[in-house]
């Protein structure tokens, strides 16, 4: 669905000296709320009404509605480069809430079990982290674009599926940096490969300290060589 906060005339200023023959690659501050799905078709309209001709748009990984960041958007003949773009390591930073769980792993759907966190200290907790650094197998939310039977989790989900199988996949975390402990809060820093969930990260992280977990609040601050501080911030109505 296509939502109406982001006015598309604010990107024009952006979009006017693109390469209409080689492409180009710029970088956006995607919002809060805010869809990857609707920066691509704001910008999409935006070149749209600036060039007579069609030119290609396409994104460099998605980011959830709750996360906020970078988001690489490639126009023209660079969208070839996507798969590419994608396959670079990711940074991001965040927020765990210890002690609750949630079915999506995040704010999205409200919490359905709680547990004890007198337990966990500062060591534990520092402790644990470091044991998921390296490559691992992680299996991704069913709340995820993951194909599941030919659909996306997050629709089976959506449906009332139940029983959703994601398929567990490698991935790598190369640093995982606790920076703030104020429980049941925990923010943190990561540094990932590419396909790491990070509300998976949060499940399992809450798994690790014999509690639960789940994600509040995500920002993804790099991929390769691109930085969310080069990014533009669009405004939300």
């Amino acid at each position: 669905m296509l939502f109406s906060k982001l006015d598309y005339n604010q990107f024009i200023p952006h979009i006017q000296n693109i390469n209409r023959t080689e492409g180009d690659i710029f970088l956006v501050d995607k919002p809060y709320h805010v869809t990857s799905f609707e920066i691509v078709n704001k910008i999409k309209i935006a070149i749209k009404k600036t060039f007579p001709d069609k030119i290609k748009v396409g994104h460099a990984g998605t980011l959830d509605p709750l996360a906020t960041g970078l988001l690489i958007i490639c126009t023209g003949k660079k969208t070839k480069q996507i798969e590419q773009i994608q396959a670079l390591e990711k940074e991001y930073t965040g927020t765990f809430f210890v002690g609750a769980t949630t079915p999506c792993f995040d704010k999205e759907k409200e919490i359905d079990f709680t547990f004890p966190i007198e337990h966990i200290t500062k060591t534990l907790i520092l402790e644990t982290a470091q044991k998921f650094i390296g490559k691992q197998m992680q299996t991704p939310p069913a709340y995820s674009a993951v194909r599941v039977e030919g659909k996306r989790a997050y629709d089976l989900a959506r449906e009332g599926v139940v029983e959703i199988k994601t398929t567990p996949k490698e991935i790598e975390i190369k640093q995982f940096e606790i920076t703030r402990i104020a429980l049941p809060e925990i923010d943190f820093r990561v540094v990932s490969s590419k396909g790491t969930y990070i509300r998976s990260l949060a499940r399992d992280f809450g798994l690790a300290l014999n509690s639960g977990a789940y994600l509040t609040s995500l920002r993804r601050t790099r991929t390769g060589d691109y930085h969310v501080s080069k990014a533009i911030m669009p405004i939300v109505n």
